[in-house]
């Protein structure tokens, strides 16, 4: 919506290296995942869920059994979006049930106020986090 979850994901590419590549989520499609070994999801966090293109894609996934999986999540920090929860978690979480495997923690990015910008430092923090996230799927 507002270019924040993008930014992150290009990061992500970024560090995970040459082999990577990132999709949106209403172009992205099962058969996109055919000999991905490490499959990482991002999405804005929209009233503590996944903005709906995303989990719309989640839910066209089936049999997820063994893929290794990360997810992160932009937010912001407010009072209210403590309240209502992140996306990450319950992304993280719907992977899992389709027998995905998570490596490393679900992550969430932070943008000031609701449309950003990011705050500053999270582009090399969300390099630093896919870094780790490799590590941990080899």
């Amino acid at each position: 919506m507002y270019g924040n979850t993008e930014a992150i994901a290009k990061a992500i590419v970024a560090a995970l290296g040459a082999d990577a590549r990132a999709m949106r989520a209403p172009d992205a499609t099962p058969s996109a995942l055919e000999g991905v070994d490490l499959l990482v999801v991002g999405a804005p966090t929209h009233g503590g869920r996944p903005m709906p293109s995303v989990q719309a894609f989640i839910d066209r996934l089936t049999d997820l059994k063994g893929l290794r999986v990360a997810f992160f999540d932009t937010r912001s920090e407010g009072k209210f979006a403590r309240m209502f929860g992140e996306a990450a978690t319950r992304g993280a979480e719907s992977l899992k049930a389709k027998g995905a495997v998570p490596v490393g923690t679900a992550e969430g990015f932070f943008v000031k106020g609701k449309k950003g910008p990011l705050k500053e430092g999270e582009l090399e923090r969300a390099a630093a986090w896919a870094r780790a996230v490799a590590e941990k799927a080899k």
